[in-house]
């Protein structure tokens, strides 16, 4: 199990997926994923980014993996935690807490 820092990045756009329609947009969704995780662990050591796949920062890493999500179809909003692709399309937190627990974030004490 891992400790320490983690990072979380949504990836998606304003125009929500073709395939998606009905689901929340991205912007939606990455303000959502904070405030529940935000209720179910401790976020000191948790940094959220938004990349918006129309106008990616002029990072390598985000550029490229724009041009996969363009290339391969992929739904949107995607969801990385610590470079792992955790969610497309749709995101079930099941499957956000459990990268997060193998991440070894804190929960919240009660």
């Amino acid at each position: 199990m891992k400790h320490g820092k983690v990072t979380i990045i949504v990836y998606g756009s304003n125009q929500i997926c073709a395939s998606c329609v009905g689901a929340p947009g991205s912007k939606d969704t990455y303000e959502w994923l904070q405030a529940a995780i935000g209720r179910k662990y401790k976020t000191d050591q948790v940094h959220y980014e938004y990349i918006d796949i129309n106008n990616p920062p002029d990072v390598e890493a985000h550029q490229q993996f724009v041009e996969r999500i363009l290339e391969e179809d992929l739904f949107y909003p995607i969801v990385m935690v610590n470079d792992e692709l955790v969610a497309e399309g749709i995101p079930k937190l099941k499957t956000i807490y459990q990268e997060l627990d193998r991440n070894g974030l804190s929960l919240q004490s009660n």
